[in-house]
């Protein structure tokens, strides 16, 4: 194809992209299939790379990601984003619009308007446009600065590239022809629930948000376009008329290419908002995507700076939450779960309720103390709550209710999955089948453990498929995943040949995680991801490991004595000598590589915990920064312990750091440190 020839057809081809991009997300009336779609992005994408300089920066083959990106660089916001304060009482929404009419009152203005809309559950952003082009995208961060993250923002459909802009005087002169759009990244419910059908149980995301929090910093731009994340859009800046109300500025936003949820409303007076508030408290679960309350400001724009903000929170705007939802429902039997250390797990049958718009009727009962705890029986009338609106959870038992064909919950005798007489470890709550080597469920869950995302990280090898691997002999360890062909992949169910090369593909991949986390992959009881990175600065190689006594074990960093035996246990089990044994033949990193060199010696002999949920940071990532800078990473709190990284919702660890004396840091100054 001549070069003329190729510049008009990629023309065509990046119009009928965004035309078709536009259909699907934004009108929700798609013309043609997605393989019909793949099929036009697939053939532009194969002519810019036959023709380089074809590429443009708003280019729909810029969605598809790929690029590594090593770290985010600092933004500055032109303005602090603020959080909005929150209330779960409908009172107090009445005394903010008093309060706000008050203010506005004394200024010399008349009876406000109010927007109120939905509040979507994700991640705050804001990015610039330049010239209707997006040239930089940023996390809130601690809302004076946030993170450069445009390149994984690039792989969100619903966030314009380019901007519908038919009407150029929008911009503002001062401003160069820059604007500013703020939103709200979101996943929603069903690509969230096919994320975590991915991972193991262990490495599964509590909730939407969780999830997407993570996502917006994975330094690989292609892993965040597979997990298809969203953008809405409710702020606007810098267009030449600043006194627009804000409710025009969401239709200008929808004009421009943006989704702003439609869902928002004009309201006049207090009735208003009230009933647009009780209207979503239950329409909400209809939606797609997780809401948990109800957003509301000001509609004139101007009163914004003129009312301003406390040190954290604007005057001219609050967030109502609705409270967490609870049911009532009969609790019909119990079910028990073998886990991958052959941990039995009681898990509740319920009668289907429906619970924060969906039906449930499973929950774990967690192990045998909580049952007692709860008091609970089969037969008894419960109360139920989802946790975080995700993970149901048995709260309470319904006493006045019991009947008298209650029956109690027993341990059962042996395992559900081998029938192997159980056994309860001195000083343990959990009940265990000490059948290892021979528990169908056993080698499932170290298989999945091995292939999860913070181990060996081995895509598309889901559940399903790893019990067809074990029920047919194909694999009874981590070691013969290695030895699998593609015909015998191929000839398991719901797999064709292209799924077969995929997972021949990734556990190719998987050679090449590194020492450390192969060593966290093995499974052994009490090593986690921390505890495995330090044996791998004192045991270099899986030999050397293999030869350390007890005591050597014990004297490594945030090891001690119970974790050293269970170390020296794991190498005398046979069975964990033959997998070490065909890894090692198959190429997977049995000693640990040179270390690399450090960026800065900011922590430097300090042992940290993150404890809480942290907002800016991913905390596998804020870990890798700390160890990046010389310090070490411990997983619980001890007078070694020296400094304690607390966010939102510090429980525990805390506690015990301040009783022990340890310091204490926010994430502010943890920045501050790095």
């Amino acid at each position: 194809m001549e070069k003329k020839e190729a510049q008009r057809e990629s023309a065509r081809l990046r119009s009928e992209i965004e035309r078709h991009n536009r259909l699907y997300y934004l009108d929700t009336r798609p013309e043609i299939s997605d393989f019909e779609f793949d099929q036009l992005l697939e053939r532009l994408i194969a002519l810019e790379k036959e023709f380089p300089e074809l590429l443009t920066p708003d280019s729909p083959s810029q969605r598809v990601g790929g690029g590594i990106t090593k770290e985010f660089p600092t933004v500055v916001h032109r303005e602090p984003m603020l959080s909005l304060s929150n209330t779960y009482s409908i009172a107090e929404v009445t005394d903010f619009c008093n309060r706000v009419e008050k203010l506005v009152d004394a200024e010399g203005g008349g009876k406000p308007e109010y927007v109120a809309e939905l509040k979507f559950d994700g991640v705050a952003i804001s990015m610039l446009y330049r010239d209707g082009l997006l040239v930089c995208g940023a996390t809130r961060g601690d809302g004076r600065q946030g993170d450069e993250i445009t390149a994984n923002l690039k792989t969100i459909p619903t966030i314009p590239l380019r901007l519908d802009m038919p009407d150029m005087p929008l911009f503002g002169a001062a401003l160069s022809g820059e604007i500013e759009v703020r939103g709200e990244v979101y996943m929603r419910k069903a690509d969230f629930e096919r994320l975590n059908e991915e991972r193991p149980e262990e490495e599964q995301f509590a909730n939407p948000r969780n999830a997407t929090a993570g996502t917006l910093k994975l330094q690989d731009s292609s892993e965040v376009s597979r997990r298809r994340m969203h953008f809405v859009a409710y702020y606007l800046k810098g267009i030449a008329d600043e006194t627009m109300h804000h409710v025009e500025r969401l239709r200008q936003l929808e004009s421009m290419g943006f989704v702003t949820g439609k869902h928002y409303k004009l309201c006049k007076e207090m009735t208003g908002i009230a009933a647009f508030i009780d209207e979503w408290a239950e329409k909400r679960w209809t939606l797609p995507y997780e809401t948990d309350g109800v957003v509301l400001k000001l509609n004139d724009v101007t009163l914004w700076d003129r009312l301003g903000a406390t040190a954290k929170s604007p005057r001219w705007a609050i967030a109502y939450k609705y409270p967490a939802q609870q049911a009532k429902t009969v609790l019909q039997g119990v079910v028990f779960q073998v886990g991958r250390l052959g941990t039995i797990t009681p898990v509740a049958e319920l009668k289907p309720v429906k619970l924060a718009g969906s039906t449930v009727s499973r929950s774990t009962l967690h192990n045998f103390d909580e049952i007692e705890r709860l008091g609970v029986r089969v037969g008894d009338y419960v109360m139920i709550e989802k946790s975080g609106e995700v993970i149901p959870k048995v709260i309470s038992v319904v006493l006045a209710e019991r009947l008298e064909t209650t029956d109690a919950i027993e341990v059962p005798e042996a395992c559900p999955e081998c029938g192997t007489k159980l056994e309860r470890p001195e000083g343990e709550v959990s009940w265990y089948c000490p059948n290892e080597e021979g528990c169908p469920a056993q080698r499932r869950g170290r298989i999945l453990h091995f292939a999860s995302r913070n181990a060996l990280d081995i895509q598309n090898l889901g559940e399903s498929l790893v019990a067809q691997l074990v029920e047919r002999g194909l694999a009874s360890d981590a070691g013969d995943l290695y030895r699998l062909t593609l015909e015998q992949l191929a000839g398991l169910d719901r797999m064709a040949a292209k799924s077969a090369h995929n997972v021949l593909e990734a556990l190719e991949k998987s050679k090449k995680r590194g020492y450390d986390r192969l060593l966290y992959a093995l499974g052994i009881r009490h090593v986690g991801a921390a505890t495995a990175r330090e044996l791998s600065h004192a045991a270099p190689s899986i030999e050397r490991l293999r030869e350390m006594s007890q005591e050597d074990l014990a004297a490594v960093p945030d090891i001690g004595p119970v974790i050293a035996q269970s170390i020296r246990d794991f190498f005398a089990k046979p069975w964990a000598q033959a997998m070490l044994e065909k890894l090692a033949a198959a190429g997977l990193p049995m000693q640990a590589e040179a270390a690399k060199a450090l960026l800065n010696n900011n922590f430097e002999g300090q042992s940290v915990i993150f404890t809480g949920g942290l907002e800016r940071h991913v905390r596998q990532q804020a870990e890798e920064m700390v160890r990046e800078r010389g310090g070490r990473i411990v997983s619980s709190v001890s007078k070694k312990t020296t400094l304690v990284v607390a966010g939102k919702e510090a429980g525990s660890k805390l506690e015990k750091a301040k009783k022990l004396g340890v310091r204490v840091i926010d994430e502010d100054e943890f920045e501050r440190m790095l």
